[in-house]
Formats: C-alpha cells, structure tokens, sequence
C-alpha cells in the first residue's frame, strides 16, 4: 500500500479525486505538479503540505512562487520542475493524471527512480508502449492501471492462475453522449454537445475523446502493453450504463467482470493501496435500483476511431504515436471550432497514411512523431 503519493496532474479531474481518496485513506503527499492552474495548485499545497510542487508554465510558476513563500514548499518550474517532482526520493508511488503527451516523458522519470506507477494517462502507453514497458521491466517495477476499464481488467486477472488461461479481454464503453446517431446527424454536433457525456465528469479532452469513441481506440492500445494481449485478442462492447467497467473470458469461455457505480475513486484508491481493499467513499451498488444492464455492438462505420486505433498497433512502430499526435491536435481543433466533430477521424487516418514510422524507437523518435503528425493535421485543416 502505497504511503506516500507524488501526483502529477493534480488540479484535473483524476488529480482532485486521488487527494480525496489519499485524505480519506490517509496516504500522505510528497509531490503535486499542474500545468498552469496557480489557484487551485495553491489550496492543494496548503491543505496537503507537499515537498515540492511544479507547474508546467512558467509564469504560473512563478506567480506560485510567490504565493507560498511563506511556507517551506520548493516550487519548480516546467517539464525539467515536473519530472524533478515524479522522481520526488519521499514518494513511494507516483500517480500520473497528466492528460496527453506531456505526461510521458514523466512516466519514465518515475520508473527511471524506481517509484511505483499508478497510470491514468493514456497517452505514455499509446505513444510509447514498449519503451514505457521495457523500462519497468528494467527498473523492476508494475505498471498499475487507474482507467476504470483497465483497472476492472486488472482486478479481474487477480484470480488467472496463469496467462494460457486467458483467452480475451472485453473493453466496455459507454458509447459517449452520440451514442445510436448516424453520420449524417452527426455532421452538426456542437463542442457543448460532445462535452455533455451521460455518465462520467472528465477534462474536456477525454470528454471529447470518449465522444468520438477515440478513447476506446487509446485505450485498446493501452490494454495491449499493459496485459501482452494482441489487438485480435480484445472486444469492445458498448454498455451505457457504465457499471461493468470491463471483463475478461477464459479459456474454458468462463467470464469474469468486475462492477461498480462509475465512480473513478474506486479504480484509483485500488491502484493506491493495492494488493489490499480498504473501505472506500464511494456509494455501494445497487444492482436493484438499475433494473437492467444493456450491451450493444459498437458502430464501427460511424465511430470510425476505435479501428484506426486497432489498425495503428497492429501495425506497430510509431504508428500509435502518430495516431495520438494527430487525434490530440484534431481534438483542440474540434473544441476550439477550427474543424468539424467528423474531421476528427479524417484527420487521424490521414495522418496514419503519410506520417513515417521506425520499429524500433527512442523517446526523441516518439516525441519527433508526434509533433510530425501534429503539424500534418494543422497543415491539413480547411
């Protein structure tokens, strides 16, 4: 059980929650880092009494800075500040809640200091699986999953003797807020409609990722590295009531799931205090009071990202990294009104078709394709 938490990312949603779940739990605080949310970092480091904070911008950091200088916080500045802060020496464990890219070159850094990993961000595994896999491995330390359906996925495993047992994993979605609309009808949606998502409280980005099925895409890859699964060897099905959060079948076709109120304390206090259950703030379900639980096939034709997803890891390389770099700059694109909700996929696949891949890569090769396929999407839009 983890005793002390450096938290990247900790003014977001998966940020906040986590110093919820460390105050109740009463796991102490090494480190807090956020991107420019001076405010906010504040409060935090005045209730939680880190080491060390960082922002990512520097101005906001030093507006920080002043701030606490009447406290013995240290506060640093930028990507050099948050790494600094993921290899924190009093922390134990390190949770990583950055959203998008950013959030891997800290990935490394923690592993790199032998600090245990709770990972909410996507994006270190999508874009740099196998470099993020091989240096665990290197470091001896386990990736522990924070997503709600990798952590289900995870829990699930716990009673797999061995890994001939298994014989699929089964990703489940919650189909976003277009979930039955065709794309004729989603050719108008509006940012406000995309961010209206029916069961979860996101960021903007992963609200509009989950919109777009995208999501479900990353989040394929991302159950490839952490489990050594193939793509061929995952489903995904759509259930919109979010409380199997994802399962896993057996070789003898015996299905396992875990459930739970879609709530994402539950899958981040269990990567925190794994191996062990501790009581959680989280309401107890009540199966009774949902009636039913619906399961539907995905429209792979209308969501079109979840296949070029699959087809990117397939593939392999610097393909998964492409396919991120260019959903991320089509995702602010869509949000700041420059391109349509439809473009989004359009884009992702053109960028698949004309941004070069290596097999085998470095951190300087992943974040070179990444800003390759960034730069194709701007170049490309309308």
């Amino acid at each position: 059980m983890t005793e002390k938490l450096s938290i990247l990312g900790s003014t977001g949603s998966i940020g906040t929650q986590a110093l919820d779940v460390c105050e109740k739990a009463g796991i102490k605080v090494a480190a807090l880092t956020a991107n420019s949310n001076s405010d906010l970092l504040e409060k935090q480091a005045r209730k939680f009494h880190p080491e060390k904070v960082a922002l990512s911008d520097e101005k906001a950091a030093a507006a920080l800075r002043l701030k606490l200088r009447d406290t013995d916080i240290k506060v640093l500045a930028g990507r050099s500040g948050v790494c600094e802060c993921a290899q924190q020496e009093t922390a134990d464990t390190v949770l990583n809640g950055i959203v998008g890219m950013a959030g891997l070159e800290p990935t490394l850094c923690a592993l790199k200091a032998k600090k245990g990993l709770a990972l909410a961000n996507k994006e270190t595994l999508v874009a740099g699986g196998s470099l993020v896999m091989r240096t665990a491995k290197e470091n001896g330390i386990s990736v522990l999953p924070v997503d709600s359906e990798h952590s289900a996925i995870f829990q699930c495993l716990q009673g797999m003797n061995k890994k001939a047992e298994l014989k699929s994993i089964i990703l489940t979605a919650s189909g976003g807020p277009f979930f039955g609309k065709t794309r004729e009808e989603l050719k108008s949606v509006t940012v406000a409609e995309a961010l209206r998502h029916p069961n979860w409280s996101m960021g903007a980005k992963i609200t509009v990722d989950s919109a777009t099925m995208m999501n479900k895409g990353l989040e394929l890859i991302e159950a490839v590295w952490l489990f050594d699964v193939l793509p061929s060897e995952i489903q995904i099905v759509v259930h919109r009531e979010s409380v199997v959060h994802s399962l896993i079948e057996y070789t003898d076709n015996s299905v396992i799931a875990q459930l739970g109120v879609p709530d994402m304390r539950i899958p981040i206090q269990y990567a925190l205090t794994y191996p062990e259950r501790i009581p959680s703030p989280v309401r107890r379900l009540s199966l009774a009071e949902y009636g039913s639980l619906t399961f539907r096939e995905p429209d792979y034709e209308t969501f079109r990202c979840i296949d070029l997803c699959r087809r990117a890891i397939e593939k392999g390389g610097l393909y998964p990294a492409i396919a991120n770099g260019a959903n991320e700059k089509a995702n602010e694109l869509f949000r700041n009104g420059k391109v349509s909700f439809l473009d989004v996929a359009e884009l992702v696949e053109a960028a698949l078709e004309s941004v070069s891949s290596k097999e085998n890569y470095s951190l300087s090769d992943v974040l070179e394709a990444d800003k390759a396929a960034r730069e194709f999407v701007e170049s490309h839009v309308r």
